[in-house]
């Protein structure tokens, strides 16, 4: 699939943000992982398989990564700025009956949207645990070193995951520097906030996905949660073709009842 043209919205702050669409029909806004974009669903199969099932799919550049905005300021990272940003683009495009999902990071910014009173349709929580959406987990532990580093042009030591990181990273062009402060933005979830949410979602997670174990917690917190799991670990879980299969039938499956 060519690369769809890059749109642009403004945040509530002023800072230019990009998003893209695939299809046309019922909208469904689509949220990328962190140190990714939105380019990243188009090479999985999913965005394919759900604009010919009718989607409009809009796949957003968060702030900080892809070709949004990428303020050096800490001030362009107030708590729960992704959320806010998401908040931004749904009334930018006028939605009113529409879907909502993400994967990993991804994931955790439509729990804040779901918990700050965004209404979809229904909500795919992809990639996610309980410990790592109520702030609990420390998993972004590896991610600030190898930013912190490649910010101040540190050494790491040869041979080490941070290393191994920190080259990938610099062949992806990502800025350390605004990944950084979007860490800082960052806001958990709690699970009295995830018992309210009545939307119903589908909670889906590599079978190997060690960091995301506890994701059928997290299913379990939801009043009206499916839990599925796909073939794969954080990162292949993404390639598999369960994922689309098991995320189209609960989209199209839902609006077929």
């Amino acid at each position: 699939m060519a690369d769809p043209s890059v749109l642009r919205f403004p945040s509530g702050d002023g800072q230019e943000l990009a998003y893209r669409e695939v299809g046309r029909g019922r909208p469904f806004v689509l949220l990328h992982g962190f140190m990714a974009s939105g380019l990243m669903w188009l090479h999985h199969g999913l965005v394919t398989r759900l604009a010919d099932q009718g989607y409009r799919v809009i796949l957003p550049d968060f702030r900080g990564h892809g070709v949004s905005a990428r303020p050096h300021d800490p001030a362009g990272y107030p708590p729960d700025v992704l959320a806010e940003d998401g908040i931004a683009l749904i009334e930018h495009l006028g939605l009113d009956d529409y879907d909502l999902g993400g994967y990993s990071l991804g994931a955790k910014v439509v729990l804040r949207l779901l918990a700050r009173g965004a209404h979809p349709a229904r909500a795919i929580v992809a990639g996610q645990g309980l410990s790592s959406i109520n702030g609990t987990s420390t998993r972004s532990g590896l991610y600030r070193r190898v930013l912190t580093a490649l910010a101040e042009g540190t050494a790491l030591e040869p041979g080490s995951p941070e290393e191994r990181l920190a080259g990938w990273l610099a062949d992806t062009g990502v800025d350390p520097v605004a990944l950084s402060l979007v860490l800082d933005s960052i806001v958990g979830t709690t699970d009295a906030e995830l018992r309210e949410i009545k939307t119903p979602a589908l909670v889906v997670v590599g079978e190997e996905d060690t960091s995301q174990a506890n994701a059928d917690e997290l299913a379990a917190t939801l009043p009206d949660a499916r839990f599925a799991r796909v073939p794969g670990d954080h990162g292949t879980a993404l390639l598999s073709p369960e994922l689309t299969e098991v995320i189209t039938n609960f989209l199209v499956g839902q609006e077929k009842a």
